[in-house]
């Protein structure tokens, strides 16, 4: 498969919640790709989102949907219980697909979808959108750069506050979620500290119910090494109160430090602290984010080169399967039920 071979991509988006209408958005700024189907159990919910893009039919049918032979490439955004089994659908079908986090309620799902993308072709990434904002993409590059010379650790926060009746909504319901903070918010900073630091072979942590009335976690606190010895410190949070976003990376040579998301997460700021010869206070520059999120759209275009040019999607299969490996781990040390719901 190559470049020639798509002249324009026809997307299908199944599940038109929040995340839905965002990947909808993002796929009108994208070049060669057209929505042809907005599927949702909930009939006014499709509709709505389709009258978002003209000739885009509404559906409450996924399978319908899949149908469609003109149809190339699947958006599933849909609650944590329906990502797998549609998404492989999807793949047995043929169709490439981009899978909201964490993916599937574990891991197993997600290896059955690897054997199952082995036999169609299908490309699967995983919208871990994060590292496509500007901030995350600036830092890749000094990292990949050499500047920050060999990397040490990193530690990370991530967490909002919840709202009332915060522990009655579906994340609530493991059934539905699979989990808690961890597996909702704490995937972003596992996936995050494997971009960075590469693949971790300990882990340690525990996560925990401390505030919500719930079965799922509300606090989860991980420490995740590599067979270097680099480490990645996590704390994944739903009694932040105030939302935040920080994450900080420490080489030997220089530090980099992040802080927010744009929105309620404040604005979007990346700090590059460059060590001196004679050491002492480092050289600061200040990078500043202020414009709109636009992540989404930046992802949605790798994943229509990852189609283009036939190319394994990062992250993809391996890496997400990885992440639900350790959100697993770090819930069986708690005494948490792991799902064991299959495909």
């Amino acid at each position: 498969m190559n470049r020639a071979n798509f002249e324009q991509l026809n997307f299908a988006v199944i599940g038109c919640g929040l995340i839905g209408r965002k990947r909808t958005l993002a796929l009108a700024q994208v070049s060669g790709a057209a929505l042809l189907h907005a599927c949702d159990l909930d009939a006014t919910r499709a509709a709505d989102l389709a009258k978002l893009v003209p000739g885009c039919a509404a559906s409450t049918d996924f399978k319908a949907v899949l149908a469609d032979a003109r149809v190339n490439a699947v958006v599933v955004s849909t609650l944590n219980a329906a990502l797998a089994p549609i998404a492989l659908a999807a793949v047995q079908a043929g169709r490439h697909v981009i899978v909201e986090k964490p993916g599937a309620l574990n891991a197993a799902q997600l290896r059955t979808i690897r054997e199952a993308a082995r036999m169609t072709g299908a490309r699967v990434r995983f919208g871990y959108n994060h590292r496509y904002h500007p901030a995350l993409l600036k830092a890749r590059e000094l990292v990949d750069s050499g500047v920050m010379g060999p990397m040490m650790f990193l530690r990370a926060r991530y967490g909002h506050g919840g709202r009332k009746g915060y522990d009655r909504e579906w994340r609530a319901n493991p059934a539905l979620s699979g989990g808690g903070e961890l597996i909702d918010q704490g995937v972003h900073l596992i996936d995050l500290a494997g971009w960075f630091l590469g693949d971790f072979t300990k882990v340690e942590g525990h996560a925990s119910t401390l505030f919500w009335d719930m079965k799922v976690d509300d606090n989860a606190f991980l420490s995740l090494r590599t067979t270097a010895g680099q480490t990645a410190w996590l704390h994944a949070s739903c009694t932040e109160w105030k939302n935040m976003f920080s994450l900080e990376l420490y080489g030997r040579d220089a530090k980099l430090s992040i802080e927010g998301l744009g929105g309620s997460y404040g604005p979007e700021k990346l700090t590059f602290y460059k060590m001196l010869p004679q050491m002492g206070p480092p050289e600061t520059t200040v990078f500043e984010f202020p414009g709109a999120d636009d992540s989404w759209a930046v992802e949605t275009r790798a994943f229509v080169e990852d189609i283009r040019l036939n190319r394994e999607p990062s992250p993809g299969l391996n890496e997400a399967i990885r992440t639900l490996e350790i959100v697993e781990i770090i819930y069986c040390a708690s005494g948490y039920p792991v799902s064991k719901a299959g495909l």
